[in-house]
């Protein structure tokens, strides 16, 4: 059993996002997430009624400036992690100049074939999965000292 023999049956695409939503920050950790999980799609294959069986294997990133990373999850929140907005992961990536870059990530799919058994028969190599359509917006980030916060002083600088 190939990929070539399995090529009808496709795994959905992965769902793409980051925080903060659409931005990054200059100089600071961008937080990308996928999220793609097991997927079993029933079929014809050899004139026999078969399940497929796709795991994601790895996730490679591709953030938009030239830069790549791959890793064996998909990331997570900052929130889920129980760490600080800003702080690396996994998967985030730092910008070193501002503009909007175009991230995509294509999950590599490990795949199985079932002739009804319950016996699961792998097939060699990585299916792939690619989405993009996820936009991050770099901006700068200039912070000023104050002597009170906008909620004692609504008319202070920044506020």
């Amino acid at each position: 059993m190939t990929l070539a023999d399995i090529a009808s049956f496709v795994p959905a695409k992965p769902e793409l996002s980051g925080e903060p939503a659409g931005l990054g920050v200059l100089g600071m950790p961008t937080n990308v997430v996928a999220a793609a999980s097991e997927q079993r799609i029933a079929g014809t294959l050899f004139d026999f009624a078969v399940t497929v069986r796709f795991v994601p294997a790895g996730f490679r990133f591709a953030y938009g400036d030239g830069s790549t990373r791959t890793s064996g999850t998909g990331g997570t929140s900052w929130a889920a992690l129980g760490q600080a907005d800003f702080t690396p992961t996994d998967t985030s990536h730092v910008y070193r100049t501002r503009g909007t870059y175009p991230v995509s990530v294509t999950v590599l799919y490990s795949a199985s074939v079932d002739f009804g058994t319950g016996n699961w028969r792998p097939v060699p190599g990585f299916v792939e999965a690619t989405t993009g359509g996820y936009d991050v917006r770099v901006v700068e980030v200039h912070t000023g000292l104050v002597d009170r916060t906008c909620i004692e002083n609504p008319t202070g600088p920044g506020c």
